[in-house]
């Protein structure tokens, strides 16, 4: 997403794509989903009433969606591949320039002829945001759209119960898939939604969505349950950080958030997602892999411009060196060793 905000370049790739013998690409990390337009307002005072204009210079646009989790990943210094459905309009044409100055391979893009692509709009106030979407999703499944030629190491896909023929093939390639879910607007949270998860390897949920889809009562008892559907379950808690859980291994983590002043909150569950995939790239503690995707949102969400403001993984070497402390420091050791 483009901004007024510093925006750091992007990251050298953690492995560079390369040519698989059987002529398919290997890639770090791959995102499928519904790509949107989006236009963020931040630091409003509070939602603008019927008849009144408010100005606010923390204002950002560009790729959102799907398109958030692939800059983060890039920008962490993963090879990064985009598979998504755009349109023959110039919105379209805008979002692939972008992608494409981020590094992101865009060849898994698939233009659908007459269809434009949704514009999002976030506004932002109270520590929190609303959005408001113009237009219709995608006309094409997203079987129809994934690239057969790519093999990626990682996968983030936002599943539901028709996903199936995303996640498996995804998972048969060899990548461990990360899922995302949205937020369920009629209140109903079918539970046959969590079918798509079959071949996931991770499932990253807040805490109302995971104990709604549960039907639990806290975000422990939530996270219980995801657990015998994936093999890590990470619920994340806002402002009181994150829970995480390796159902393999029995281990389990709750992370403290990392103390930010929150200044704009689009795109942070984006980020941590992301983040946290590129993390399972290196031979990193769960707890480690954790810590770094808390790390990267935080460090996003106290900039106004959602996504567009990730940083790289310099980056946040530099974030923690301009925040000294000890219990930071002993936290975050692993990102100064540059052997890990």
């Amino acid at each position: 997403m483009h901004t007024d905000a510093r925006v750091e370049p992007p990251a050298p790739t953690v492995r560079p794509e390369i040519a698989a013998p059987n002529g398919t690409h290997v890639v770090d990390a791959l995102v499928v989903g519904q790509l949107f337009l989006d236009v963020v307002f931040a630091g409003l005072r509070g939602s603008p009433r019927p008849g009144e204009e408010e100005w606010t210079a923390d204002f950002g646009w560009g790729p959102g969606g799907i398109a958030n989790m692939a800059t983060v990943a890039a920008r962490l210094g993963a090879s990064t591949a985009i598979s998504a459905a755009v349109g023959d309009d110039p919105l379209s044409t805008l979002c692939r320039e972008r992608l494409e100055a981020e590094g992101v391979d865009v060849t898994g893009l698939r233009t659908v002829a007459g269809w434009s692509l949704p514009v999002t709009a976030s506004l932002g106030f109270d520590g929190d945001r609303a959005l408001v979407t113009g237009g219709t999703p995608a006309p094409r499944e997203l079987a129809e759209i994934l690239d057969p030629e790519i093999r990626p190491r990682v996968a983030i896909v936002h599943v539901d119960d028709t996903t199936h023929d995303v996640v498996r093939p995804l998972a048969d390639r060899g990548a461990k898939v990360f899922a995302d879910l949205g937020w369920d607007g009629t209140g109903a949270w079918d539970t046959t939604v969590l079918d798509g998860l079959d071949g996931c390897y991770a499932f990253v949920p807040n805490d109302a969505e995971a104990m709604a889809f549960t039907r639990t009562e806290t975000p422990e008892q939530a996270l219980e349950a995801l657990s015998s559907r994936v093999p890590l379950s990470v619920v994340t808690l806002g402002a009181r950080g994150v829970l995480a859980l390796d159902a393999a291994t029995g281990e389990r983590v709750r992370v403290e958030p990392v103390p930010v002043d929150a200044v704009d909150v689009t795109g942070a569950g984006d980020v941590f997602v992301a983040a946290l995939a590129v993390a399972t790239l290196r031979d990193w503690t769960l707890r480690e892999r954790v810590d770094f995707a808390a790390l990267a949102a935080a460090v996003t969400v106290a900039r106004p411009g959602g996504a567009a403001t990730a940083p790289t993984r310099a980056g946040l070497v530099s974030w923690l060196d301009q925040h000294p402390g000890a219990a930071m420091a002993m936290r975050f050791a692993f990102l100064r060793d540059p052997y890990r």
